[in-house]
């Protein structure tokens, strides 16, 4: 686990969410604001079409490469946003097992939200993430 990420958890909230509640990162981290991850292939077409899993395999496997590209991995996100364009849970939590899966025990603090559209023809996932490091 980071060095530089501290996940916070509270035995006065509930332990239903697959994530911790809060994080901090010290005062000397350099803070990463990545864009939001989207399912696109590097020629700019959409992958996964209909298929909210593949979309999110996608977009962790984008966040993965936009993280490294900035000095970070997974384990230095500070918080997530994954927004999922379906009013279906059952569409949300497909994605979030993906995102789940893709993050181990970092469990990091997170919000899924269900949207009416995303910006690209045939999105369906984007994830966005704030990481911080120690240069």
């Amino acid at each position: 686990m980071s060095q530089n990420v501290v996940l916070i958890r509270s035995a006065e909230l509930s332990n239903v969410a697959q994530y911790a509640y809060a994080a901090t990162a010290p005062a000397e981290a350099r803070l990463i604001f990545l864009a939001g991850a989207c399912p696109l292939n590097l020629d700019g077409s959409t992958a996964g079409v209909g298929d909210y899993s593949a979309q999110a395999s996608k977009a962790m496997e984008n966040l993965v490469i936009a993280l490294h590209a900035a000095g970070a991995r997974l384990d230095d996100v500070l918080s997530t946003r994954v927004l999922v364009a379906s009013s279906n849970q059952s569409d949300l939590v497909k994605t979030w097992a993906v995102v789940r899966e893709a993050f181990g025990t970092h469990d990091v603090p997170s919000t899924l939200i269900g949207v009416t559209v995303l910006g690209y023809t045939d999105q369906l996932v984007e994830i966005e993430a704030v990481a911080a490091v120690i240069d």
